[in-house]
């Protein structure tokens, strides 16, 4: 099965340097390219793209503003948007989040992570890169403070996977620290989700770092 993406971004070369990482890969393709938001929401939703990388930074309406018209609440059919960026910088990446992307990429991240990215948004996973995880969860942690009783709902393992993901574990790599299958720890994702009322991992990621589910790093 082949993963379409479409390139958001207003800057040709970056586009280009997209384009060839992506389709040097046999199982991506890219389907179209985007100078601005209003085109990239207007493609998205025209050509159903499995992924759209999105800059952070463009004219007419910036990514973030493209993630919450493709994916934000209340979208019925949401897109799956991973934000590529050249600034690490919390206020962007936090309000991309909240606005539904799936994952955060920093451009000189290497075309390794960019193609780890796009699989991973494609089957529902995230990815977010280090840098940017450690200056978001700081700036998080910091300016959100601890909600009385927020993990009440939750039973002592989901506690341990929602610890675990916001590590930056993935789902095999919590099957293994926890000592239980993978389908466990996708059900106990959904259950979490459920319970929190979240809608992806990356949003259990934001939730347990607001409550200070684990130490700032």
């Amino acid at each position: 099965m082949t993963i379409t993406v479409l390139l958001a971004d207003d800057q040709a070369m970056v586009r280009r340097g997209l384009r060839l990482i992506l389709e040097d890969q046999p199982d991506i393709a890219v389907v179209a390219e985007a100078v601005d938001g209003v085109e990239a929401v207007a493609l998205a939703r025209q050509l159903r793209p499995d992924v759209c990388l999105v800059d952070v930074r463009m004219p007419r309406l910036d990514g973030i503003e493209v993630t919450r018209a493709l994916a934000g609440p209340g979208i019925a059919d949401p897109v799956r948007v991973v934000m590529v960026t050249t600034f690490d910088l919390d206020e962007y990446v936090y309000g991309a989040l909240r606005g539904g992307a799936v994952g955060f990429l920093l451009k000189d991240a290497g075309a390794g992570l960019l193609v780890e990215a796009v699989r991973a948004a494609h089957a529902g996973d995230a990815l977010i890169s280090p840098s940017i995880t450690l200056r978001l969860l700081r700036h998080v942690t910091a300016t959100a403070p601890r909600r009385a009783g927020a993990t009440k709902s939750l039973s002592e393992r989901e506690i341990e996977v929602v610890r675990a993901l916001a590590q930056g574990r993935t789902n095999q790599e919590i099957a293994a620290e926890l000592f239980i299958s993978l389908s466990t720890v996708k059900s106990h994702l959904t259950g979490i989700q459920q319970k929190l009322g979240l809608r992806n991992r990356v949003e259990i990621v934001t939730w347990a770092w607001e409550n200070q589910i684990i130490a700032t790093p």
